[in-house]
């Protein structure tokens, strides 16, 4: 009898392609999909419409009359916002408004993860953009402008780049997350192009929102009442953002989605199409749960959250597929950068959990630093799909259930 193959997309911004996940014909494997996962991808005609349509606000052109200095801060590698796609509609309107392309310049919104090379600013924005325009890195450790206090007490500083100019476009993609319940919106701003110092508080937001007993506000897919999402709201009032441009992605990493406009009229109506689009309905009695990393791959510790929650019922195995060609982001917050040298708010990862049996990582290139963050007691680390199944064929030799996720970076479990 032959196997059963179940194909999980692969390695965003690099190979684009399909990993072939093989079981044996006698096991029950579920397809564990978001609402969302089959959406259409937007095509370019909708694209314009969105930007015909912008929510509370001027048209970009309307905005871009008379501007003499143009920041376009996009969001990094670790995300999968098309932005390539998005900039010819982005610059019909500059264009419109009479601004050249002289007057533009690229700013990557890294937050505390590693400056980009420039095959990574070519894989996120395409050749041709670095040909014509200065695309940045942001530094978290200088050059920032001091631009007021949040009301939760962050001392803003934003990259002073962006602030010296009279237009601010901020181009992203609604997701879940794990501290903010959904990204996007003023995320973009910080912790995107804002101080370590300015970050580091940001983060412990959510510290505190624990300590004082509100550790429902924060999580994946929490963000009403979250302190977190209320403070990178206000940031980008105080930075100025000028226009905002979020994207919804389907199970495939593609645009299905789009909003455009005022950043926090667009977060609203982005996270609320967000919701439902990204819930996952949980699959009863699983013994082993899959979890793929695609649109974060290089976040790929996030999976776990999901693949934790799947097992609480019955309890089992937990495969965490983890295979950036690149590697795991260098975070400089929340990284290891040593045995005892450790970023500022580090804190490893370690679900001991009665209900955990074990935790199996699938990573071609094992990361001894990203295991000093994902500390789970036990881990095996393989490095082929073939070693995940011979380690779990042992145990399971009269069949299993298992739950395949496609993408545990993006997908939430909802009980409703």
């Amino acid at each position: 009898m032959s196997n059963k193959i179940f194909p999980v997309p692969n390695q965003k911004w690099f190979k684009e392609g399909e990993l072939l996940l093989e079981f044996p014909s006698e096991w029950d494997v579920v397809p564990c999909l978001m609402n969302g996962h089959y959406a259409t991808e937007l095509t370019p005609s909708q694209i314009q419409a969105a930007f015909a349509r912008p929510i509370d606000s001027p048209g970009l052109s309307e905005l871009a009359r008379g501007k003499k200095k143009v920041a376009i801060i996009f969001d990094d590698i670790s995300r999968p916002t098309p932005v390539r796609s998005l900039l010819p509609h982005v610059f019909k309107e500059l264009h419109e408004a009479g601004v050249p392309d002289t007057s533009i310049r690229f700013v990557c919104a890294t937050g505390c993860h590693g400056a980009h090379t420039y095959q990574d600013f070519e894989r996120k924005l395409g050749s041709d953009i670095l040909d014509r325009f200065p695309v940045y890195n942001h530094n978290i450790y200088d050059n920032c402008t001091y631009v007021g206090d949040t009301s939760q007490g962050t001392k803003l500083y934003i990259n002073s780049e962006v602030m010296c100019c009279d237009l601010k476009i901020g181009l992203g993609s609604v997701i879940t997350h794990v501290q903010t319940g959904f990204g996007g919106g003023g995320k973009i701003i910080l912790p995107g192009v804002s101080s370590m110092d300015s970050i580091e508080h940001f983060h412990s937001l959510e510290a505190k929102a624990k300590e004082d007993g509100k550790g429902n506000t924060v999580g994946m897919g929490n963000y009403i009442d979250n302190p977190m999402t209320k403070d990178f709201c206000e940031a980008a009032r105080l930075a100025a953002l000028d226009f905002k441009i979020d994207v919804i992605v389907n199970g495939a990493g593609k645009a299905c989605a789009i909003f455009c406009g005022e950043v926090g009229s667009v977060y609203r109506e982005a996270v609320n199409y967000a919701v439902p689009h990204y819930a996952t309905k949980p699959v009863p009695v699983t013994d082993i749960a899959v979890i793929n990393t695609y649109s974060k791959g290089n976040e790929a510790i996030v999976g776990m959250i999901i693949g934790v929650a799947l097992l609480m019922e019955k309890g089992g195995d937990l495969v965490l597929i983890m295979d950036c060609p690149t590697g795991q982001v260098v975070h400089y917050l929340l990284g290891s950068f040593g045995t005892e040298i450790k970023g500022r708010r580090f804190q490893s990862v370690n679900f001991t959990l009665p209900w955990l049996k074990r935790l199996i990582i699938l990573c071609p290139q094992f990361e001894h630093a990203m295991a000093d963050w994902l500390a789970v007691p036990g881990t095996i680390w393989v490095k082929t799909w073939k070693d995940v199944m011979d380690t779990l064929r042992k145990d399971y030799p009269d069949g299993a259930k298992v739950a395949v996720v496609p993408d545990g970076t993006i997908q939430y479990l909802s009980f409703k």
